[in-house]
């Protein structure tokens, strides 16, 4: 291109706008600011939260969503139906383990008794102490739900005061968890559930006050000592005698005392952790012997044989017989 004059004629050029910044950081691609924010954030939260307890790793699952898509209400511990929310709490055991507690009604020719049960079995194998059912030709068991079926004697064993019968045509259960009692220690909140006074599920609570205590009950072979509910079941500990005369013929066995209110009707019935395992039978509980009526009743003395004896009784008295 040229002018009028023939010059050839340079054409014009244009800074950029903006102009450039000396230097430009790269890009980044999309979303990849905001997935580092979190996780500094999770880091933040972890090393804080560390410093203050063990809360660190319930935060981050939070943050994340790293659940394992299990809520808190329902993942069941250590085996048992105890949940996580109502783990170490009374209302939290009572709720997983009184399905598997019954209550037993027992006939005989020396009259009747009223004890409870633990269901080990989803079809109906229940263990109980052997002086609920001693010499009993009539067995009628009351489960949670109200419904009674009858049952029979599949072993019993004098010299440990447990009892193994079996309900008849049933399947489904709700089983207990046995614990293991090795592991108790003094001063473990426990909870105990049966049947005081024939009021089926009763729950109380309270802690283990000792271990591997003596006591001495009546062997009661033949199963036709006279009992009466409402006395209890006679036993010997530190050689005094309580709810009446034990007889000739005798046995000793250690137990887990507690100060669990126990009263008559409690006998077979179930103490439990806190994680819903059973860890004993309950057998018997001492009541002032001038006590009558209103003023019967638990004054904190009652004990229950280990669970680990059970477990170690079972398969004989599967048998037929034990001890």
């Amino acid at each position: 291109m040229t002018d009028h004059q023939g010059e050839q004629q340079q054409p014009h050029t244009y800074p950029a706008y903006p102009p450039p910044p000396a230097y430009a950081p790269p890009v980044p691609a999309p979303g990849h600011r905001r997935a580092r924010r979190p996780v500094a954030l999770i880091a933040a939260v972890a090393i804080a939260a560390a410093a203050i307890g063990g809360g660190a790793s319930v935060l981050v699952q939070r943050l994340t969503g790293a659940d394992g898509g299990a809520s808190g209400g329902s993942t069941p511990v250590n085996g048992t139906s105890v949940s996580r929310s109502s783990t170490g709490t009374v209302a939290g055991v009572a709720q997983a383990a009184a399905p598997s507690i019954v209550e037993i009604r027992a006939a005989s020719a020396s009259g009747r008794s009223t004890g409870s049960g633990v269901i080990i079995t989803a079809d109906g194998e229940i263990i109980t102490n052997h002086h609920v059912i001693a010499g009993a030709s009539e067995i009628t068991v009351r489960l949670s739900d109200g419904k009674a079926r009858t049952a029979k004697v599949v072993g019993t064993d004098p010299g440990k005061d447990l009892a193994l019968i079996k309900l008849e045509g049933a399947s489904g259960l709700k089983a207990a968890a046995l614990g293991d009692s090795s592991g108790v220690r003094v001063g473990d909140q426990v909870v105990a559930i049966g049947s005081p006074e024939g009021l089926t599920g009763t729950v109380t609570s309270g802690i283990v006050s000792a271990l591997d205590r003596d006591v001495t009950v009546a062997k009661d072979e033949g199963g036709q000592q006279p009992r009466d509910p409402r006395q209890g079941w006679p036993f010997e500990f530190g050689g005094q005698r309580f709810n009446g005369d034990t007889g000739e013929s005798k046995t000793t066995y250690k137990a887990i005392q507690t100060d669990a209110s126990l009263n008559p009707g409690n006998s077979g019935g179930a103490l439990i952790g806190m994680d819903g395992r059973i860890i004993g039978i309950n057998s018997a509980m001492y009541a002032p012997s001038a006590a009558t009526g209103s003023t019967a009743g638990s004054v904190g003395l009652g004990f229950a044989i280990p669970i680990d004896t059970v477990k170690a009784d079972l398969d004989e008295l599967r048998a037929g017989s034990a001890g």
